[in-house]
């Protein structure tokens, strides 16, 4: 039986669930983000296109992380990808924070953002983890064929 750690198999799993919550919280609309105010994708929404382009971001950044966990055992990556998770925490508990404050209250919307929450967490504590693990000398050697 193996019982080495797999850390970025964790990881990468981590992050694509929380894409999948972050995907049904945005792209069916749910997400109370202008809060009554519809977002029109026609090219006269230049007052809101910045927005559109930070949630892009928001969902890229975790896609290149998963792409960038898979592809290397660098310390660099490693520590870097540890604070982007963090900075993702921090963004969520103030999402969290935010909904609170709107009438009326989409408590499911509200207790999705918890799950994502929590699954945050347990992507902080992993990537910590695999930032103080040694490198896995048989990852880093891999056939691209």
């Amino acid at each position: 039986m193996n019982t080495k750690v797999n850390y970025q198999t964790k990881i990468i799993t981590l992050w694509a669930t929380f894409l999948l919550g972050l995907l049904f919280h945005t792209q069916l609309g749910l997400m109370p983000l202008f809060h009554g105010q519809a977002i029109a994708h026609s090219h006269d929404s230049s007052n809101i296109s910045w927005i559109l382009w930070l949630m892009l971001l928001f969902f890229i950044v975790p896609m290149f992380a998963i792409i960038g966990t898979l592809f290397t055992q660098s310390k660099q990556f490693k520590v870097g990808h540890f604070w982007i998770t963090i900075i993702y925490s921090v963004l969520n508990l103030s999402h969290i924070t935010a909904d609170l404050f709107v009438t009326p209250i989409a408590w499911y919307q509200i207790l999705l953002m918890v799950i994502l929450f929590v699954i945050g967490l347990l992507l902080n504590l992993v990537s910590w983890q695999w930032m103080k693990s040694k490198p896995n000398l048989k990852m880093i050697q891999f056939d691209l064929y």
